[in-house]
């Protein structure tokens, strides 16, 4: 079910009922709806937990994950004590942008999924707009 921004702030606000995970599905399907991955322009789309962020570049054409990446790696951690701050993640964003180079992957379409613009999914983006990915 897709609705529209307007729609999910009712949803939020007057419908107590609704749960949080509930509403973070709903959302993400939403967004889901206008960002799609091609085989020219694939999708980067970002998960982020309490401890990590996991990044992959999807083809939505095929459902095929061309690569992955995480903070769970060992290049990732070796350098840093834990994954939860926004250097680890602008780190990981240049190292994903390095390995989407090395195949060929140059331009992506940013999924940010439910997740705000803001904190350690913009330091993966920008890490990714510096390793030369274009968004």
């Amino acid at each position: 079910m897709k609705f529209s921004k307007l729609t999910l702030l009712k949803l939020k606000n007057k419908n107590k009922k609704i749960k949080p995970d509930k509403y973070k599905k709903l959302k993400r399907n939403s967004l889901r709806g206008l960002v799609k991955g091609t085989n020219k322009r694939p999708r980067l789309s970002v998960y982020r937990s309490n401890e990590n962020i996991y990044a992959q570049i999807i083809d939505d054409t095929t459902s095929t994950t061309l690569l992955s990446y995480s903070t769970l790696d060992q290049e990732i951690q070796i350098n840093s004590s834990n994954g939860r701050t926004c250097d680890v993640s602008r780190l990981m964003g240049e190292k994903l942008a390095q390995l989407s180079l090395k195949n060929n992957i140059k331009d992506v379409v940013f999924d940010r999924g439910a997740y705000l613009y803001h904190g350690r999914i913009k330091s993966l983006a920008e890490g990714a707009r510096i390793g030369g990915l274009q968004f």
